[in-house]
């Protein structure tokens, strides 16, 4: 017999656990006993789950999480919820106290254990008996990884580690299901007919490995490419001819930029994500519309339009490459997306810029920066797959934790480039100490305004011309970052961006640049 703790490294192992994130706590002790990977350590949860979400989404590999308790799932709740919008693989285990003092409200225990991380969990459990949590585990595994991915939720009492059980039967799992023939002829039947066609490429995309399929199909059919409101991943090579830019979360704007196609192909993504309500159409009335995806949610809410839209379910890498089989040839009628060069000053455009120009040949950005989202994608196009990494959640703080995430997935020491706001980055600065003892090769670019200017530059929608709480000046990013063992500069003029960038890129190992933009 084996026990618990030996069955659960045996179902690690089988789905290719190779190390931990975790913050330790008591009720979890038992489960480090003879650990037989790295542990990595966050200050926080949060800083702990977003590293996760990153390695995951990064490694193509589930990510393991080990969190105390309730208190530590609710520290780690709100990049939770962004694994969960970022169909990140997370496999979360959190203590609980044990069985035998449950009845008597125990400190640390979890009344509803299960309860707390929903509905931001694709599958929640804490075992009735000691011997079913590593069948609990295999479970957890398997539908972390069945498409749409997600994260999942085990809570395990701290005196189940040492119970006897047997390894449960590991089975190799196929879960990517092929879109249907019928299908696949129905997206074709809108390409084929139209003049000028778009796809709307989303997350899924890049979660499926469809890039490559994705630039073959709007090659052949000459379609334009646009990238979906809130898309977490790269989905298309932004300096492609047939790129035609980023459609906002505004309704009347998708709309307005949707309005030369008459047929609409959306693949791995929602119809559409919103940021605010809107009235009239959701795209144009004219236009035939289908969404590819392997998200039934993404079917189910799929708006009405007067019987001109419709929905396929399956593996989008696969349902795009039979779709370039099935679709006619033509050329492209669209127009090449123009980029605006950015005025040499110490803004966030030139900043990019520069970094664009400086960056090493193959490196990852991640970012979190709202402020700035703009401004990257005018000066900073990706042009590889694995290239970009950000949330589609907008929930703050995950960034400069995936980054680390990211940076341990990278198998040929790319270099991350972390682009992160001053409020962000303030969420999990702590994240700094974990690069520093993981010795991660990281630059993080700060780009400092001293405000939350997101949100204040949002707040005309409501009819607001200023926000409370949004002032950020006086934070000493460098002395935060040689605090927790991270070598940092500050830029302030636009004749140091360069010789900065340079140091910070040429690095081995984490560094901090902050770029006090106006």
């Amino acid at each position: 017999m084996s026990t618990v703790r030996d069955a659960a490294f045996a179902v690690f192992e089988h789905f290719g656990v190779d190390r931990l994130f975790g913050n330790p706590g008591s009720t979890e002790l038992p489960m480090l006993k003879g650990l037989p990977f790295p542990y990595v350590m966050g200050l926080n949860e949060a800083v702990v789950l977003g590293m996760a979400d990153g390695y995951a989404r990064a490694s193509g590999k589930p990510a393991l999480v080990n969190l105390h308790s309730a208190a530590g799932t609710g520290h780690a709740l709100g990049n939770l919820f962004t694994a969960w919008k970022n169909n990140a693989p997370v496999v979360v285990t959190a203590g609980q106290q044990a069985r035998s003092i449950l009845p008597f409200d125990p400190f640390l225990a979890a009344e509803r254990p299960t309860e707390f991380p929903r509905p931001y969990v694709k599958y929640a459990i804490e075992p009735a008996r000691a011997e079913d949590v590593p069948l609990a585990l295999a479970q957890a595994f398997a539908v972390a990884l069945t498409p749409p991915m997600g994260p999942v939720f085990v809570s395990i009492p701290v005196d189940d580690w040492e119970r006897e059980c047997t390894v449960p039967h590991l089975p190799e799992l196929t879960s990517r299901a092929v879109p249907s023939a019928t299908g696949i002829e129905r997206l074709s039947a809108i390409l084929d007919p139209s003049e000028n066609p778009a796809l709307v490429l989303g997350t899924g995309v890049a979660n499926a490995r469809g890039w490559k399929e994705a630039i073959r199909l709007a090659e052949k059919c000459g379609a334009s490419v646009w990238v979906a409101p809130y898309a977490a991943r790269e989905t298309f090579p932004e300096d492609h001819p047939q790129f035609a830019g980023f459609l906002p979360a505004w309704r009347d704007q998708i709309c307005e930029l949707l309005a030369p196609h008459d047929a609409i192909v959306v693949i791995g993504a929602p119809v559409f994500t919103y940021h605010v309500e809107g009235e009239g159409p959701h795209w144009p009335p004219h236009a035939r519309l289908m969404v590819l995806s392997d998200d039934p949610g993404h079917l189910a809410r799929l708006p009405g339009g007067a019987n001109r839209s419709g929905g396929v379910l399956g593996d989008v890498r696969e349902g795009l490459a039979l779709l370039c089989e099935r679709t006619n040839e033509r050329e492209f009628p669209g127009e090449t997306m123009a980029r605006a060069p950015a005025e040499p000053a110490m803004t966030a455009a030139h900043v990019l810029a520069r970094l664009q120009a400086l960056r090493p040949e193959g490196s990852v950005v991640v970012e979190e920066a709202a402020t700035s989202r703009g401004a990257i994608h005018e000066q900073l196009p990706i042009a590889r797959e694995g290239g970009f990494y950000t949330c589609a959640s907008g929930g703050l703080g995950h960034g400069l934790p995936a980054a680390i995430g990211v940076a341990l997935a990278q198998a040929g020491g790319e270099k991350v480039i972390a682009i992160l706001g001053d409020g962000a980055a303030m969420y999990t600065i702590q994240g700094l100490f974990t690069a520093a003892q993981e010795a991660a090769d990281i630059s993080f670019i700060v780009l400092n305004n001293a405000a939350y200017a997101a949100l204040t530059g949002f707040a005309p929608a409501f009819g607001m011309n200023s926000v409370p709480g949004c002032d950020l000046a006086g934070i000493d990013f460098v002395a935060l970052a040689e605090g927790m063992g991270v070598a940092a500069r500050c830029v302030d003029d636009a004749g140091d961006l360069d010789s900065a960038l340079e140091w910070s890129l040429g690095a081995c190992g984490p560094t901090l640049v902050d770029m006090r933009i106006g």
